[in-house]
């Protein structure tokens, strides 16, 4: 649907507004709306009633701010769509929205005694405060903003909005702490103190044998990390993507595991196998009579198990860009008498960089972001995020110093975040445009397949080994101690039973995994959604503060998965966004903490894309919202696919995110996993981890076949292409 130059949009929104005003429960309901009683008390229920009941029967007249803007917005329909509806919808809408934040911030806590306050918003409230930022984008763009686009105009405010709401607020409630001295104070003073010591910064290890302050382990750390698993990730694409080695088929199915790996199985294979009385210093001891030590724990082993995680994700990112690099470009330089090393410098690598960046991005934030490797294979190598964690959960219980240490890592991450956007700047790495290519992708130069194979199968058969470890947990009865097969610890997990006619599902980790699974499966849809959506808005949209815009999507990302599952819990803990204790504020975090993948591989497949595939769109007359459902969206599926999959495997084994934030109703399989680790039942942890791993990989492999493979009108030789003789001219494209 068109919305520009017509005013449906703008009456489609009013009438969902008002009619959310007057039918709509104002505020939350334990129960949701399904705790109705009936009409009765959606009418003239205290706290049950919509907004329209509440001004006429309960005495809250404030509530009136939502609905003028509204009203005004049906009443300027008649106006014709210039600037001049435009300045009435953009101020209603604004002072709308701020009015409405206004009285829900104010009003506070329901106190029973004194008839005051209110609880958190509720459907009717949220839909009337979505319907008033819509009415507001509107009427930015009736005056001239987005080129007068409405859809555009809704897509940046309500992505704002979102980001304000979901990352912004809780992240900066949480980090203002660090400026509060012991009384609560705002002081300067109390945030240099907790983050000017020696622990912090000190440099020890440049002169002794002594640990650096966690600081300088943090980047140290997240910059070898993000520098590994791209060229890992990069080295694996190019197998998959351009040769036609029979580890093709392995590598497919093997990279993506540790993505579908709970942390706990990770850290454990890695310890049986490298620790104290692991296989290795078992076998060093046989062999060569060297006595078992503790080398595996420290940064070597942070590093090694983040470089085992974090690869799949640089793997899915780089291996979108490379499907997308044009064969015209490789056979024009191959026809100009290069050989096939010298186009791969000169040509195919340049055009990379978009990957290489994203996939360096987010391997480094992750780094600097990760709480279970440093917790599990650290041993003294400390870390922002482990010393973030036992400030906040330790006897210290020092939220201040936590949130000091935060926005240290959130400095680090502005400031790779400011380095990439310099690297790649304005340049140009188009290369998917409307013109026919049906070209054969260059194979690798032999030396380069060599080096890229010699990497990857020792990494694939590592991996094989930590998850051999894995799966063999679950089918012995004691690991370490006795070694009989048996069963019994998946029957204690998942037992299925029949009683009454009826089918019941006996087993202890059933409800984890049902409830794990239906949080997940909503989170996931959305992240990718409004992942894309965001990419394409910095990729095609020019706006005031885009810069802050992006960083925005990224700022969940950049601190501890505890960090944020704290400043969700201070932050929606009280009106006027009450949520916790729900199932909604899991989704939340969910969806906010995985976007910036999403965000990440979009930015790099938009780099590849023609800005006139959508102009061509758009002149054809078809609406923004139909041009990037019908032609953008098609040319993104390996962006969609990744960003799916990473944010439904990641929603259903995060840990440190959503630890503060479940309740009895609402255990996922991590926490229980991580419950049974405590009473010391690691059977039956690493049964329900083996069948969470099997549950992903079929997911994956599911949406990856709902997604589908990107159709690019190229062709697949069946036989390697040979490097071209630098000596005689190569040959030409083939024909169509």
């Amino acid at each position: 649907m068109n919305f520009h130059g017509n005013n449906r949009a703008i009456a489609l929104w009013s009438a969902l507004g008002l009619a959310a005003f007057a039918l709509l429960p104002w505020y939350s309901l334990p129960d949701g709306l399904l705790g109705l009683q009936g009409l009765g008390e959606l009418m003239a229920g205290h706290d049950s009633s919509s907004a329209l009941a509440q001004v006429l029967l309960h005495r809250r007249p404030w509530l009136l701010l939502g609905a003028w803007p509204l009203i005004a917005g049906l009443a300027v329909l008649g106006m014709a769509p210039a600037r001049a509806q435009g300045r009435v919808l953009a101020w209603s809408g604004a002072l709308g929205v701020a009015g409405l934040l206004a009285q829900g911030f104010l009003v506070g806590l329901p106190d029973a005694a004194s008839g005051t306050g209110q609880p958190g918003f509720g459907w009717g409230a949220t839909l009337v405060l979505a319907a008033l930022m819509m009415l507001c984008a509107f009427g930015i763009a009736r005056c001239g903003a987005f080129k007068g686009d409405l859809f555009v105009a809704a897509a940046v405010v309500g992505c704002a909005g979102l980001l304000m709401v979901f990352v912004a607020f809780p992240v900066l409630r949480a980090l203002s702490g660090a400026f509060l001295d012991e009384t609560g104070r705002p002081s300067l003073v109390a945030w240099l103190g907790r983050i000017a010591s020696e622990r912090v910064w000190g440099l020890g290890c440049v002169h002794s044998g002594k640990s650096c302050g966690v600081a300088w382990n943090t980047l140290s750390l997240a910059v070898l990390t993000g520098l590994s698993t791209t060229v890992l990730g990069t080295l694996l694409a190019l197998i998959e993507d351009r040769s036609d080695s029979r580890v093709r088929r392995a590598l497919r199915l093997l990279a993506p595991l540790p993505i579908v790996t709970p942390p706990f199985v990770v850290g454990l294979g890695l310890v049986l196998l490298f620790g104290r009385a692991g296989l290795v210093n078992q076998f060093l001891e046989w062999a060569f009579g060297i006595e078992p030590g503790r080398w595996f724990y420290g940064w070597f082993g942070v590093w090694l198990a983040q470089l085992f995680a974090f690869t799949p994700i640089a793997f899915l990112i780089v291996r979108g860009v490379v499907q997308g690099i044009s064969p015209s470009l490789e056979e024009a330089s191959q026809s100009l008498r290069a050989d096939a090393s010298k186009t791969f410098r000169h040509v195919t690598l340049p055009l990379m960089l978009p990957g290489l960046a994203n996939a360096f991005l987010v391997g480094f934030i992750e780094s600097i972001a990760d709480f279970g490797n440093p917790i599990v294979a650290g041993g003294q190598f400390s870390v922002l995020s482990t010393e973030i964690f036992f400030a906040i959960v330790g006897a210290q219980f020092d939220q201040g110093r936590a949130a000091a240490l935060a926005w240290i890592l959130t400095l680090f991450a502005l400031g790779v975040f400011a380095l990439q956007r310099g690297v790649l700047g304005r340049r140009n790495f188009t290369t998917v445009s409307g013109k026919g290519d049906a070209g054969i992708p260059m194979r690798l130069p032999d030396g380069l397949r060599r080096v890229a194979l010699a990497v990857a199968v020792p990494w694939l058969l590592f991996t094989l080994v930590i998850y051999a470890f894995a799966f063999s947990g679950g089918f012995v009865q004691t690991w370490g101690r006795n070694y009989t097969p048996t069963l019994a610890h998946f029957r204690t997990a998942f037992a299925v039973g029949f009683e009454n006619g009826g089918l019941q599902w006996a087993g202890l980790a059933w409800d984890s995994l049902f409830t794990t699974v239906q949080l997940a499966a909503t989170a996931a849809p959305i992240t990718a959604g409004l992942g894309l959506l965001i990419a394409w808005l910095l990729a095609r949209v020019q706006f005031r503060g885009q810069g802050l815009f992006e960083f925005s999507a990224l700022m969940a990302f950049a601190i501890p998965g505890t960090v944020l599952g704290v400043s969700y819990v201070l932050a929606f803990n009280v009106p006027p966004f009450e949520m916790t204790g729900s199932g909604l504020i899991i989704v939340m975090c969910f969806i906010f903490r995985n976007l910036p993948v999403g965000v990440r591989a979009g930015s790099a497949a938009f780099r590849q894309l023609d800005r006139s595939l959508d102009e061509a769109s758009l002149m054809l007359r078809a609406s923004t919202a139909r041009t990037l459902w019908s032609i953008v969206l098609p040319l993104l599926k390996p962006a969609l696919a990744a960003s799916l999959i990473y944010s439904f495997v990641r929603a259903m084994t995060t840990v440190s995110a959503v630890i503060f934030l479940v309740t009895a109703q609402t255990e996922l399989a991590t926490t229980f996993i991580i419950g049974r680790v405590g009473q010391g039942d690691y059977g039956v942890a690493l049964a329900y981890s083996t069948a969470l791993i099997v549950l992903m990989a079929l997911a994956t492999a599911c949406i990856q076949w709902l997604v589908g493979e990107r159709r690019l009108g190229r062709r697949r030789s069946p036989q390697r292409v040979q490097p071209v003789d630098p000596g005689r001219a190569a040959p030409m494209a083939a024909p169509l």
